[in-house]
């Protein structure tokens, strides 16, 4: 069996080593399309940020020799990854992924994985890829099947919105976040848009291996202060000192990052369903904003004022479009 992967990063090189550790021959994509080389692969693991996957295709037309015979997964965070490899390859040839293992990976290429969490595959066709499933397992990581992959993936982004864009905006981290009383009631605020808008899809939450996602979008219908003591001691207790991924995204200043797979994906299908997203809204255009042109960061760095404003202002032009509509 070849596994061919793109992106060589904390996620990629983890799962890759996971699938060395069987004896599967594991080839890692080559940095520029010139460089490809074919491979008849049985499986390609995209294992890029979700700006990079429309380059990843293009690497896995030119390099996967028989792609109709090869399954392509999808382990990244955010809305819309598996809708681009399905238009490349077919529905019946990809897999949506959720990967629970925190990893990270030095300065030296050496990649640290937690011992807990799992992974969750999700196919989107109609194979259900028994052997990916066991291969995984094999190699002693938890294995999850699941369903439906759009509420797969729709529930692990809403793991990923909490304590991110807020704490990249504010440049503050999580244990920080907790103690700003009104930003975190946007956090609840937040939380709610997305049950809203998943329940629009049609969309039941999914528990993912270490995190109760129903438990955590339930918590989002308790009243504001109830939810937002909940919420806090949690994310206190679990995230603490470490820096999300969009603020550190921000720190090592990158034009892109992955907010508008993320709050902007929620934002749209608001947009799409007529349903009032102002907190992603704002999380969105906000950070982007930021990451395309640095020097705004000042306004809001430790400042939630600034960004608890931009949300009032939001809620306001919202509201004056339905009164005009």
């Amino acid at each position: 069996m070849i596994a061919y992967i793109v992106g060589k990063g904390a996620v990629g090189t983890y799962l890759g080593g996971l699938l060395d550790s069987i004896g599967i021959d594991v080839v890692y994509a080559p940095r520029t399309l010139a460089q490809v080389q074919p491979c008849d692969a049985d499986v390609a693991i995209v294992a890029v940020k979700a700006y990079d996957t429309p380059a990843a295709v293009e690497t896995l037309r030119a390099a996967i020799t028989y792609p109709q015979k090869c399954v392509f997964v999808s382990p990244q965070n955010g809305i819309g990854n598996e809708e681009e490899l399905i238009a490349a390859f077919g529905a019946d040839n990809v897999v949506a992924a959720a990967l629970t293992v925190p990893v990270a990976q030095d300065r030296d290429g050496h990649t640290n994985a937690a011992k807990e969490g799992a992974i969750a595959f999700a196919p989107t066709g109609d194979t259900a890829f028994n052997w990916l499933v066991a291969t995984f397992a094999s190699t002693g990581l938890s294995v999850k099947v699941v369903e439906n992959w759009r509420a797969l993936k729709w529930s692990k982004l809403a793991l990923n919105v909490v304590a991110n864009a807020s704490c990249a905006i504010l440049n503050v981290l999580p244990n920080r976040l907790v103690h700003f009383e009104r930003i975190f009631t946007l956090e609840i605020r937040m939380l709610r848009e997305v049950r809203a808008v998943m329940h629009a899809l049609g969309l039941a939450p999914v528990d993912l291996p270490r995190y109760p996602v129903r438990a955590l979008l339930g918590v989002a219908t308790l009243p504001s202060p109830v939810a937002r003591g909940v919420l806090a001691s949690r994310i206190a207790g679990g995230r603490g000192t470490k820096p999300p991924s969009l603020l550190l995204d921000l720190r090592r200043g990158k034009p892109e990052t992955e907010v508008n797979v993320l709050n902007g994906a929620v934002a749209a299908a608001g947009l799409e369903y007529h349903l009032p997203t102002p907190v992603n809204a704002v999380y969105a255009r906000v950070l982007d904003a930021i990451a395309h042109m640095p020097q705004l960061w000042a306004k809001y760095r430790e400042r939630p004022e600034a960004l608890e404003a931009e949300v009032d202002a939001e809620v306001r032009r919202t509201r004056a479009l339905a009164r005009g509509a």
